[in-house]
């Protein structure tokens, strides 16, 4: 799929590496600082659920991009290294969101329930932070290949 001549998935991977760590740094704060919860949870929603949506959206027109040409040689290598940490990248912004979502609906619980869902919030919003940058610099890879030889 195309806009304007440019392939969806270089479009919507811009939303997705942007979205994602913008979000889970944003829920790993609303973790560690309980004096911001308030004022730190519906800002956390609203970018962690377009951000599991451009990222899917980006997995799967990655998908596309890849089975609509033919790759070989060392970029296949690349492009395979690229979609492997993507694979791990959809899922990992998936449960960031639905754990941020969870936090916000249960904002007012206390005990052990919050510090669960604090907990799972920080470990998400580390891995999608970590998981954005790993599948980030493999798509620049993918990208870049021919530019610099």
């Amino acid at each position: 799929m195309e806009i304007n001549g440019l392939p969806l998935h270089a479009l919507v991977v811009h939303a997705a590496v942007v979205l994602g760590p913008v979000s889970a740094l944003f829920g790993v704060a609303y973790a560690a600082v309980p004096r911001w919860r308030d004022w730190i949870r519906w800002p956390m929603v609203v970018l962690a659920v377009p951000a599991a949506v451009a990222v899917w959206v980006a997995y799967f027109s990655g998908e596309q991009l890849t089975e609509a040409n033919q790759y070989g040689g060392p970029l296949l290598a690349l492009i395979e290294t690229h979609e492997s940490r993507a694979e791990v990248f959809r899922l990992v912004v998936l449960a960031f969101a639905l754990v941020a979502v969870a936090a916000a609906a249960l904002h007012r619980r206390v005990g052990a329930a919050r510090w669960v869902l604090a907990a799972l919030l920080a470990v998400t919003g580390v891995a999608t932070v970590v998981y954005a940058v790993l599948t980030g610099d493999a798509g620049a890879q993918v990208a870049w290949y021919g530019v610099e030889g």
